[in-house]
């Protein structure tokens, strides 16, 4: 359980009001003391990530939000924040407090202003417009007498196509049918995606070409190629490790061509040189792109490099072409070193290929501008993104996509730059 990486496991959000008992439901769901309980309201601010496993289920992360009821300017940042978590959730569990249940009428009037009113109703549509899974957890079920089960649970049904489960965090009833139910409600893609894909058989040849950046941890491996070679050795693929300095003495050692060779997408051009003409050619920022995104969608995104170079050669002497614009966005939170391949090594490579009319702009970990901001940029490049789980990646493609801006991945990005995008496999 310790070793799944935080981004391959099911993320799984708890929404509610203050004090409607999310924190005591992820206690009772493990069976342990994770989360900090109190009947003071807010105790919860910002939202808590918590690793654990959860059976049957396997490795999952819950994330504890703070009220989406929560009030004053405060309160505001602190809703503002439980929404951000839509982005990341694969699955949502709302919480309602079964002593207080929503109203099935409530006062319009009070709509836009007051933070409760209806307010589950308008969350539970917010994670269905996001299509992320979703059942109700109706609270508190064993203090109630029969008449507000009935109202709680009616209230809770009110909600089309939604599965309610009456539970008690306090004495674990109904935790087992919420369990089953998370079982039941998994998004189709969850565990289904292999890195490698069917880009070879079980038991190829694999040579890895794996210099080693500078951000990486010392005696460590980045995750791309821990990843990759847990699969590889879970496939029963032969796996031949090198430094690009070393590759030309890799192939001679080798019996015979490699089935596939898998680079760091900063060396593709000098390992597509010396490749042999029957090996496959991948990077792992590939591997993660098709993995966590839409290989396709980034693909095609790559096509604006040949646009934006069209339009600086069609462009009059005295009418420069407007600027080329691109945002790298990076998800991993490192301080950048010397070298970073997204804050120095693709920048000076669009800046050696477009010179002045290029403008660039980066951001990293969560910060990612909402879709109305994305329209300012012409390409948006985004890294591997080993450390955000699929959906994260999926919305951001979304968002791209309802602005209207290409989007690219930095295997993608180079693989196009070293002209050959075409001879790489995906």
């Amino acid at each position: 359980m310790n070793r799944t990486p935080k981004a391959n496991r099911l993320h799984i959000g708890i929404f509610g009001r203050r004090n409607a008992g999310k924190s005591s439901l992820i206690n009772a769901l493990t069976g342990q003391n994770l989360a900090i309980v109190s009947d003071t309201p807010g105790t919860t601010a910002d939202p808590v990530y918590k690793s654990m496993e959860l059976h049957p289920i396997g490795p999952v992360v819950f994330i504890d939000t703070a009220g989406f009821d929560d009030e004053g300017e405060l309160g505001e940042l602190r809703v503002a924040k439980t929404a951000s978590v839509i982005s990341r959730a694969d699955l949502a569990i709302v919480v309602i407090d079964g002593t207080d249940p929503i109203s099935n009428e409530g006062d319009s009037s009070k709509k836009g202003t007051d933070p409760t009113f209806d307010c589950e109703r308008t969350w539970i549509g917010r994670l269905r417009e996001a299509n992320v899974p979703t059942i109700i957890a109706v609270n508190k079920w064993d203090i109630l007498n029969e008449e507000e089960r009935l109202k709680a649970i009616n209230t809770a049904t009110d909600f089309d196509d939604t599965v309610a489960i009456p539970v008690s965090a306090e004495t674990g009833a109904g935790i087992d049918a919420l369990r089953k139910a998370i079982q039941d409600a998994l998004p189709e893609e969850y565990m289904q995606e292999k890195l490698l894909g069917d880009m070879l058989e079980d038991g190829s040849l694999v040579l890895l070409v794996m210099p080693q950046d500078i951000q990486a941890p010392k005696g460590r491996l980045i995750l791309p190629q821990v990843q990759t070679i847990r699969e590889l050795l879970d496939r029963k693929c032969q796996v031949m490790s090198t430094t690009a300095d070393g590759l030309a003495d890799a192939l001679a050692a080798l019996s015979r061509a490699p089935d596939l060779i898998i680079t760091d997408s900063q060396c593709f051009g000098d390992v597509y040189a010396q490749k042999p003409e029957a090996s496959a050619l991948t990077s792992f920022s590939i591997l993660m792109a098709a993995s966590k995104g839409d290989i396709n969608v980034f693909v095609e995104g790559a096509s604006a490099i040949d646009k934006a170079l069209a339009g600086i050669k069609t462009s009059a002497a005295d009418k420069p072409a407007d600027p080329f614009r691109v945002l790298i966005a990076e998800a991993c939170t490192h301080v950048p070193l010397n070298e970073d391949i997204g804050t120095v090594k693709i920048p000076r490579l669009l800046h050696e290929t477009f010179g002045d009319s290029v403008t660039i702009t980066s951001v990293r970990g969560n910060d990612f501008p909402a879709a109305d901001e994305l329209t300012q940029y012409d390409l948006i490049i985004h890294c591997g993104a080993c450390m955000f789980n699929r959906r994260h990646v999926m919305n951001r493609i979304a968002a791209a996509q309802k602005a209207g801006v290409p989007i690219t991945n930095y295997g993608i990005f180079l693989a196009k730059m070293a002209g050959i995008l075409d001879k790489v496999s995906f």
